[in-house]
């Protein structure tokens, strides 16, 4: 019954239908919606708007965690209801229509959207439309699977539409730690000192008259596609461990290293599975999105404690580890995206940032997020917050894309989301540059010689020496330094014909 989940009585009669609830969502509004990686996001009510699309012009800008599942942003974009998108997304017909212009994305450091509208650089959010497993005795709402930006959409936003989910479990209440920093130029410390700590609420604390609407939903998180670990992705995790094994000898680390942060998808996931068989032991998390690994370690007995912002799951580890979440509590805490990437607390904690490369080029610099430097995939989302503040920013990337027709280091890369001074370590399948204290061309040399896969070593080697030839601090063919890139767009394949 879910009534048993609004514990406060007097929001009884909020309970309407999805359609009815959307009818608050005017043209031109703002919109805050739950969601962080696929985790707690809005399931109903966007559906709702896309309908009435149909029949009358709805434009909103529509804010979020991260990125969204359950085709939510697909369903949108087709039903021209996305004017403008932030500050990050992962769908490939959004993508599509923010690369013809369509749709205006503003791409984001995850850390810094709820700052923007705090502080009203950005904004006002007109309603906030806010997944939960249960509303609490004095209206507080109990988030899902992901905290994301929801907490201050919520405090910020004129009206509050509640998705209540019954498919989410109540174990799920507890595991939250809602912390929301005081304002600007007076802020205190947040006090996150380890992992572990806790700093605030098991709940998103609201005034519930601002609870304009509650919808009853039942569907579960949409799964990520992630694969399991290869033959590549097992030989970055072992190079990388053999480099923190290397950290902890040399008396910089220790067995427990620091906590790790890793990025969505199948190579970070697939590199912190490798620490399963790894020398370390009792090691904890400080990370943005929770995956399978995630449980992987736990269950392996190598992991104590793991801190995010969202739990994002295959479909097969969703359904193993959802009906026992419960297990796992107190060893578990989700936390607002502008705390999990706080830049104060990543640098407090030392935090081990593992990230994943589009591209990267010769001399360290990483592109996260463009295509051939003008086509976006899904943005630059916490990678920048961990790598500038982490204890070690290390980027991984298998050396290839496309059957070997793309060499994922360059001489230049096209887009820069994280530059030379923000990357310590590089990781390909070939090897690993320890980037440390090295000064442009002797990062050139080491990473040429370690990262880069063999069909491409020679022609980066002819580069970079032709290069010094024309002399300084980072030497560089300005003619030349793209013309990887266009002998691709032309012939197909970054290798000469």
């Amino acid at each position: 019954m879910y009534r048993d989940r609004i514990r406060l009585k007097s929001l009884w009669g909020k309970v309407v239908t999805p359609e009815e609830a959307a009818l608050l969502i005017r043209d031109g509004m703002t919109i805050g919606m739950s969601g962080f990686t696929r985790a707690g996001d809005a399931k109903a009510v966007p559906l709702a708007l896309a309908e009435r699309a149909a029949t009358e012009r709805l434009k909103v800008t529509l804010m979020t965690g991260a990125s969204l599942g359950n085709d939510v942003d697909r369903i949108l974009t087709e039903a021209g209801v996305l004017a403008r998108r932030l500050p990050f997304q992962a769908d490939p017909v959004l993508r599509k229509a923010i690369n013809r212009g369509e749709v205006m994305f503003v791409d984001q450091h995850l850390s810094e959207t709820v700052e923007l509208l705090r502080s009203r650089q950005m904004g006002p959010v007109d309603v906030a439309v806010i997944e939960a497993c249960a509303i609490t005795e004095t209206g507080g709402i109990v988030p899902t699977t992901s905290i994301g930006n929801s907490a201050t959409f919520a405090i910020l936003a004129e009206k509050i539409i509640v998705e209540l989910n019954l498919t989410q479990p109540l174990d799920l209440e507890g595991m939250h730690d809602v912390y929301i920093p005081t304002r600007r130029p007076f802020r205190e410390p947040i006090p996150v000192v380890t992992a572990e700590s806790r700093a605030g609420l098991p709940c998103i604390p609201i005034d519930p008259s601002k609870i304009a609407a509650i919808v009853v939903t039942r569907k579960q998180d949409s799964s990520a596609t992630i694969l399991p670990p290869d033959g590549e992705t097992r030989d970055i995790a072992g190079h990388l461990i053999e480099f923190l094994d290397r950290e902890v000898r040399q008396g910089r680390l220790g067995r427990s290293l620091n906590p790790l942060q890793a990025g969505i998808g199948t190579i970070a996931n697939a590199v912190l599975h490798g620490m399963i068989d790894s020398p370390f032991h009792d090691l904890t998390m400080y990370s943005e999105v929770l995956q399978d690994s995630t449980f992987d370690l736990f269950d392996a007995g190598k992991l104590t404690f793991a801190s995010g912002s969202s739990i994002t799951l295959s479909a097969g580890k969703y359904a193993e580890v959802l009906p026992k979440i419960g297990s796992y509590k107190g060893r578990l805490l989700l936390r607002p995206q502008e705390i999990s990437n706080h830049p104060e607390v990543i640098r407090r904690l030392g935090v081990i940032g593992i990230n994943t490369a589009l591209e990267c080029d010769i001399y360290g610099n990483v592109n996260s997020t463009h295509v051939n430097g003008t086509q976006m995939m899904n943005g630059i989302g916490g990678s920048g917050d961990f790598a500038r503040n982490a204890h070690l920013a290390i980027f991984v990337t298998k050396s290839l894309a496309k059957d070997g027709r793309i060499s994922s280091v360059v001489p230049m890369v096209t887009h820069t989301d994280h530059n030379e001074h923000d990357v310590d370590v590089l990781v390909t399948e070939t090897g690993l540059a320890d980037l440390r204290g090295l000064a442009p061309r002797e990062r050139a040399e080491t990473i040429i010689r370690n990262c880069v896969h063999p069909s491409y070593r020679e022609l980066a080697l002819d580069y970079h020496h032709r290069a010094l030839q024309r002399g300084g601090h980072t030497p560089h063919l300005l003619e030349e330094a793209f013309s990887w890139h266009q002998r691709y767009q032309q012939t197909g394949s970054m290798q000469p014909v």
